[in-house]
């Protein structure tokens, strides 16, 4: 396992790849945000983050005038604030897709090219294949580096922790379908948006969609003791095992769970009551 991640810290983790993580921790961000520079003589960045002022200067100190492309996994504020600021500085093209009409994502974010599910991106020495992961965000993409079969995974996979599933963008059905994506990839590592390398990539992807069932189960078997129930008193239920300062998020995520069993026909609703089919 690598040392403690410090934000600011240029932490060189390949020959071409080097990891600027953002000072913006949290409980939804870990020890912040991963930006990712591959390369060596032509540099691509992947996530710039949020745009601070001392990431932002640091990402430029470190491409200098060799920066080439700017890819972004998905247009949370985490991630892709900073593409205007370090496009500005550089001339870099932007990669990703638009962002979607919702409050919790950077409507300013302009592409300059969005790829689509499959494309190989060429980038001097090495490629990038993209791979559309809708689910915590419609957008969200990830990135294969085919030569070291190392994926690159945003918010589809973090390290040390699950990802809050927010309806209407944030998708339930469409998550598990894409964790399911993954076991199909020739992958030996995920380079996840938050935290350390993940050696084990098709272990995790299996130990996500695991605990997502077993979350599932819960909220089904939440009805024994109220059924209908609304999804206030659905969570101290169903999260029970979570800390009642995450209950906000597990509301969320329990809402996302809920419309997935209303569309697989185990669930129904009358109003802002559900009660099991």
């Amino acid at each position: 396992m690598e040392n403690l991640i410090v934000p600011g810290e240029l932490v060189r983790l390949s020959p071409r790849l080097r990891r600027l993580t953002a000072p913006n921790p949290g409980m939804m961000t870990g020890p912040g945000t991963n930006s990712y520079i591959l390369g060596t003589d032509e540099l691509t960045v992947i996530d710039p983050g949020p745009e601070i002022e001392s990431h932002l200067a640091a990402l430029i100190a470190t491409v200098g005038t060799k920066l080439r492309r700017i890819l972004t996994t998905h247009t949370h504020f985490d991630h892709s604030p900073a593409v205007r600021a370090l496009k500005a500085a550089t001339g870099a093209e932007v990669l990703g897709m638009r962002a979607p009409p919702q409050d919790n994502q950077d409507q300013e974010f302009t592409p300059d090219r969005v790829p689509a599910h499959g494309d190989v991106i060429g980038c001097g020495d090495f490629s990038l294949r993209v791979v559309h992961t809708p689910g915590h965000a419609s957008n969200h993409l990830c990135y294969l580096l085919v030569e070291d079969k190392l994926l690159f995974t945003g918010d589809h996979v973090m390290q040390g922790s699950t990802v809050v599933i927010t309806p209407p963008d944030g998708d339930m059905g469409e998550y598990f379908r894409s964790l399911e994506l993954l076991l199909t990839l020739d992958m030996t590592a995920i380079a996840p948006g938050h935290g350390h390398l993940i050696a084990t990539p098709h272990d995790e992807a299996r130990k996500l969609i695991a605990h997502r069932l077993k979350r599932e189960q819960k909220v089904v078997d939440g009805f024994t003791a109220k059924n209908p129930a609304t999804l206030d008193e659905l969570v101290p239920v169903v999260y029970a095992d979570t800390p009642v300062k995450l209950h906000g998020a597990a509301k969320r995520s329990l809402y996302a769970h809920l419309l997935k069993l209303e569309a697989d026909g185990r669930v129904s609703r009358d109003g802002e009551r559900w009660q099991l089919s």
